[in-house]
């Protein structure tokens, strides 16, 4: 059983509130020109409010940068576990490699069958509700157990090669 740490996080660093003051431009001396006029009370309210959106966005990061790790971790431990299972199972490993491969011209095929039912019987899902419930009964439950089957061969089949490091000293 795998358990990740996560660090709780203070709700507080989540949210914040800014306040936004109102200031008024300066007359227009031309049209292509607009100037604001300078404020020494609102200008550094202004960049406490630049500060602070500075700070939220650091912390966004700060909390992203711990999500990418923590999915990255998750990640990296799944292909270590593919690559140790392929390294105790070489065989079985290329055996699911081929199985996936021959999987896959049966999962067009069944593709192919159900892309010229639904062409062809299309009215008949709309005309009464037996015709799409007999056409989910017949093809719904082997298109999604195919597709089960096909993800586990390809992520078994496909398991990385990785080298296993010892810290034996050897005698």
């Amino acid at each position: 059983m795998l358990l990740f740490y996560m660090p709780t996080i203070n709700p507080a660093l989540l949210y914040s509130q800014i306040d936004v003051f109102l200031t008024f431009p300066a007359p227009e001396t031309d049209d292509n020109q607009k100037t604001l006029v300078p404020d020494t009370g609102h200008s550094k309210q202004l960049c406490g409010l630049i500060q602070e959106l500075v700070s939220v966005q650091d912390r966004q990061a700060a909390m992203m940068e711990q999500l990418v790790a923590l999915m990255a971790a998750g990640h990296r431990q799944r292909i270590v576990e593919l690559g140790l299972w392929k390294l105790s199972n070489p065989e079985l490993a290329l055996y699911c490699k081929k199985a996936a491969k021959k999987l896959e011209r049966v999962h067009n095929d069944l593709l192919s069958t159900i892309t010229d039912q639904v062409d062809s019987n299309s009215d008949s899902f709309f005309e009464s509700e037996y015709g799409l419930t007999d056409f989910l009964d017949k093809y719904g439950s082997k298109l999604m157990q195919l597709d089960m089957m096909l993800h586990i061969l390809r992520q078994l089949g496909n398991a990385p090669d990785i080298k296993v490091q010892t810290n034996e000293v050897p005698k």
